[in-house]
């Protein structure tokens, strides 16, 4: 059997699905850290790419420490994780719904609804407290960053991300180093009043709707114990990172999350760090959308001003 969608055929993991399984196992879709597929019974299975058991684990320990949270959406939770035939394998409560970027594009939700659930995520994440289990997630695939506070580890985290990336930021953005000086300087003053969990990737894709049920998907990537600002400051950004209005609607959540009392000078701050730091996650020579979009943030007036 295979996925359709790139992944090789895996029968060893496929075979340990089927044989727990409540129905056929048929793959529901793939994300960039793995491909899930539905087990039947509310259950869904999940072949990891990259990660080790020993990776899958910490981020299980976080998803039940997010479960005493109380927020106001459902959030995933791994139920076993296992090493089959050399890969991780995980089996998770399936979570339902419509792809907030399907609900899009097909009308069934409308732009002012879309971006109004985006400021309602956000700011049920400034509710939460971030335990143990948040702060010992590594970043990006596998990045530690340094003991300490939040800004400092963010400082650090952008620091080592800046080497692999320098070749073509400082040939693309114009005083780069001069920036790059500025944004570790401005995260290593920024102390939160308190630890929250930051999600750190609010996109369209990674939020399910439903009949009055939302859920929030694809916690990992960049998710830690820090600000609530980051998730604010990237959020407004990801709603739409390449569309015609793509301008229009980060301006307008950028106000949206200002009015709510979110530093405009820290989400810009945010933002320039998040586009040091994942400049070249997706193409480590900057040959993608997803770079030229850090590329085009990093080169912006009213974020070089705030530095």
């Amino acid at each position: 059997m295979t996925d359709g969608m790139g992944l090789s055929p895996t029968p060893p993991q496929l075979q340990y699905f089927e044989e727990r399984a409540a129905a056929p196992v048929t793959l529901i879709g793939q994300g960039m850290e793995g491909a899930v597929y539905d087990l039947g019974d509310g259950l869904a299975g999940k072949i990891w790419f990259e990660r080790s058991v020993s990776e899958v684990r910490p981020l299980q320990a976080f998803l039940g420490e997010l479960s005493q949270q109380g927020l106001p959406f459902r959030t995933p939770e791994i139920v076993v994780v296992d090493d089959i035939g050399g890969r991780a394998v995980s089996i998770e409560k399936k979570l339902t719904g419509t792809p907030l970027q399907q609900a899009l594009e097909n009308g069934a939700v409308s732009r002012q609804q879309g971006t109004e659930l985006f400021v309602d995520i956000v700011t049920a994440l400034e509710t939460t407290t971030a335990g143990p289990a948040a702060a010992a997630l590594p970043l990006l695939g596998g990045v530690e960053p340094a003991a300490g506070e939040w800004g400092m580890r963010l400082a650090e985290l952008v620091r080592q991300r800046a080497l692999g990336s320098s070749e073509y930021l400082t040939k693309d953005v114009d005083g780069f180093d001069e920036l790059l000086g500025k944004v570790l300087a401005g995260l290593a003053a920024v102390q939160p009043d308190k630890p929250q969990i930051v999600h750190g990737d609010l996109c369209t894709p990674n939020i399910l709707v439903g009949d009055r049920q939302v859920a929030l998907l694809d916690w990992g990537f960049f998710t830690t114990a820090g600000d609530n600002t980051f998730d604010a400051a990237t959020a407004a950004g990801f709603f739409d990172m390449y569309g015609p209005e793509a301008r229009v609607i980060d301006d307008l959540l950028f106000d949206r999350f200002e009015g709510l009392g979110h530093s405009r000078e820290r989400m810009h701050l945010y933002r320039a760090a998040y586009a040091i730091c994942t400049a070249t996650i997706y193409s480590p020579t900057g040959a993608d959308g997803h770079y030229t979009w850090c590329v085009e943030n990093l080169k912006r007036e009213d974020l070089r001003a705030a530095l």
